[in-house]
């Protein structure tokens, strides 16, 4: 009886990862260029230790790799807007100075005069920060070129001043930070740029991705999840009123 219910308890107590993997992606169905990621699959583990070798515990694997797969394309026809393509990511640099990587394109002009996104992220150049001119209009190319012009010489053409530091990570497994932004899996390469994959890299100007988060999918796979703990929590109720009468069949009259 005892392993039964430790058995059901346990399964409660896994389900509270995918609760939580669950209503992440539903916070951020709207999210520009959010990207899910919980990959959860369940596994029976063997619990070592005295008792009989038959104590089987259900577990969890979790796969935290970020999935690329492309998201709603929203067409906003403002120049700083980029989409990534394929399996692009966008670098940026972290509050520590570190290298990490977005598919958050929503970029702008920041007080100080650098490219930055709506997050208030770094964009990183290949040679580093991308300063933008006082007074010049910006527009990026599909290959990551940042161009300036000026609007009093509409007729003069523009000026390269940097190159989106894009990389292609389709041979690369990306995990998510706790900041939310992506990092390579290989501990050597965390915090660090990593070598472009195989494909070209590009964005789709004027445009934003959205999250490819499906919220019909997410909230069906919501109630199935609600069903299966309201169904384990009536599992444990039923054996303690199993345990309960087999108690009363043993006491003395």
């Amino acid at each position: 009886m005892d392993k039964l219910a430790y058995t059901a308890l346990s399964a409660m107590q896994s389900q509270s990862v995918v609760r939580a993997a669950i209503t992440n992606e539903l916070a951020n169905v709207s999210t520009i260029g959010f990207k899910k990621s919980f990959q959860i699959a369940s596994s029976a583990v063997k619990i070592d230790g005295p008792g009989h070798e038959s104590r089987y515990q259900p577990g969890l694997q979790i796969n935290d790799v970020i999935n690329l797969s492309p998201g709603t394309p929203v067409s906003t026809g403002r120049p700083l807007d980029v989409a990534m393509n394929d399996q692009t990511v966008l670098a940026v640099q972290t509050a520590e100075g570190d290298i990490a990587y977005t598919r958050r394109g929503d970029l702008q002009v920041s007080p100080t005069g650098v490219l930055e996104n709506a997050e208030g992220e770094l964009v990183m150049g290949e040679g580093g920060p991308i300063t933008i001119p006082v007074g010049n209009l910006i527009t990026v190319s599909p290959d990551g070129s940042v161009f300036a012009q000026l609007p009093t010489d509409p007729e003069a053409a523009a000026v390269p001043i940097g190159q989106l530091m894009l990389r292609d990570a389709s041979q690369t497994e990306l995990v998510r930070r706790t900041d939310g932004l992506f990092e390579p899996r290989d501990a050597a390469l965390k915090g660090r740029d990593f070598p472009t994959g195989p494909k070209p890299v590009s964005v789709s100007p004027g445009m934003l991705e959205g999250s490819n988060v499906n919220p019909v999918a997410t909230m069906v796979k919501m109630l199935d999840f609600s069903r299966q703990f309201e169904m384990q929590l009536k599992l444990v109720k039923e054996t303690q009123s199993i345990d309960e009468a087999g108690s009363t069949m043993m006491r003395i009259p």
